[in-house]
């Protein structure tokens, strides 16, 4: 967290990092009961951040709710984030079972924006999660893992860059084209998917 981070959250900013460390541990450590080896490790890369005091206090405006460091932690699912990125479709319903037996929290909730995409395009898996917390009387706090393939995330970073980016032109070309991009990344997927399935048909 940077110093103002530091400073928004105060009594909350230790518990946040020491969770946030939590959740990348316990994630590695699922990866590794699956797979260390490098040909066949699942996850490409793994992502986590605390929800900066900017972007949570601009989250608490738009949603009407009380715009304070205790709010976001008792009203907000995704103060802490991590991003699982793998290589196929089948490894994130692989990791999410192992997610879903984990003692380390409780599952809340379950978004499978890969089964039922967005209307825009967007795939990826959204767990929410409960853990434990104990600081300001605040017992537990929800937390959010994505789990996205390689070309859902590019397919994400390029669609963020398009929300956010200021006086882009030719914005309904951009967005026709995203939404096609992402139907033919979702068939490459299941494509890639049925492939590796083949080659190891077997083992």
């Amino acid at each position: 967290m940077t110093p103002e981070d530091m400073q928004f959250y105060g009594e909350f900013a230790p518990a946040l990092e020491a969770n946030e460390k939590i959740m990348l541990t316990e994630v590695q450590r699922i990866l590794d009961s699956i797979s260390t080896d490098s040909e066949t490790r699942l996850a490409e890369h793994i992502k986590s951040r605390i929800k900066s005091s900017g972007s949570l206090c601009e989250k608490l405006e738009r949603q009407g709710l009380p715009v304070s460091a205790e709010s976001g932690l008792r009203d907000l699912s995704d103060i802490i984030g991590l991003r699982v990125v793998t290589h196929f479709v089948g490894d994130i319903y692989t990791v999410l079972e192992k997610i879903e037996n984990s003692t380390v929290w409780r599952v809340v909730t379950v978004k499978d924006y890969i089964a039922n995409s967005k209307p825009n395009g967007y795939r990826s898996l959204h767990v929410i999660l409960a853990l434990p917390f104990g600081v300001g009387g605040i017992e537990e706090i929800r937390t959010e893992i994505q789990l996205r393939t390689i070309a859902m995330d590019c397919w994400a970073s390029l669609e963020h860059q398009l929300k956010y980016k200021k006086n882009i032109g030719n914005t309904e070309l951009i967005v026709s084209e995203l939404k096609r991009c992402a139907d033919e990344m979702a068939s490459t997927d299941l494509s890639m998917q049925t492939i590796r399935d083949l080659i190891h048909k077997g083992d």
